[in-house]
């Protein structure tokens, strides 16, 4: 769905081509496209629809970044974030629990973390480094709050096709230090984000083996 009212650019790719932008009402059905093409392997439950777009912008519109296409208003990359507090000893959640459902109405606005719901890109937009956009606006909201960093369950999303070979942690350590590439630990690592532990059973779906990599990033404002 193309998008008429463009909403002010917050960052910009280096060619211009991109823009990022707070996601908005008028974007929801497209941002309910980018989910399902993002994660086909996903279950359907858990999933973000349309009406879990709308309640994330009214309870966090700061949190919530689209990527435009410039030049013909597109959305083609989003991603969600709420504010939590973090309890590093017990980090093992499922994902629904800690994205209420993908209502995010658990949002805490004294939350000292952001935690990362979803990051997602249209298949046919990849490789113009879009994820790494989205990063770099959710940094600087960290940043911009005085928060004390990002937190995520990460997904190992090619572990799936590698588990015959390899055990979870083997294949976190491989990705970390460069002799695996993953579609998505790849690009986490590369931002910044450490690997604190293991997460089973996060979600369902087959492409990561149901599992979560717990990452952190620390706002160097914060912890220097």
């Amino acid at each position: 769905m193309t998008q008429t009212l463009t909403p002010t650019p917050l960052l910009e790719s280096p060619d211009g081509r991109f823009i990022v932008v707070n996601s908005t009402l008028e974007m929801v059905h497209s941002l309910e496209r980018i989910q399902a093409e993002s994660f086909p392997d996903l279950a359907p439950v858990e999933l973000m629809r349309a009406e879990h777009y709308e309640s994330q912008i009214a309870l966090f519109p700061e949190g919530q970044h689209a990527v435009l296409e410039r030049s013909s208003g597109r959305v083609v990359a989003a991603s969600t974030d709420l504010r939590t507090r973090v309890d590093f000893s017990h980090y093992q959640h499922r994902y629904m629990d800690a994205v209420d459902h993908n209502f995010i109405r658990n949002h805490d606005p004294a939350g000292d973390w952001l935690y990362g719901a979803d990051i997602g890109v249209l298949p046919e937009f990849r490789g113009f480094r879009l994820s790494s956009l989205l990063y770099s606006a959710r940094h600087n909201l960290i940043r911009r709050l005085g928060l004390k960093g990002h937190v995520a369950g990460a997904m190992p999303k090619g572990y799936g096709a590698r588990s015959s070979e390899l055990g979870i942690e083997q294949y976190v350590l491989k990705v970390a230090r460069g002799e695996l590439s993953d579609p998505v630990l790849s690009v986490v690592f590369k931002r910044g984000y450490a690997p604190y532990g293991i997460i089973p059973d996060y979600l369902e779906d087959a492409s990561c083996g149901n599992y979560g990599v717990f990452v952190v990033w620390r706002n160097p404002e914060v912890w220097s």
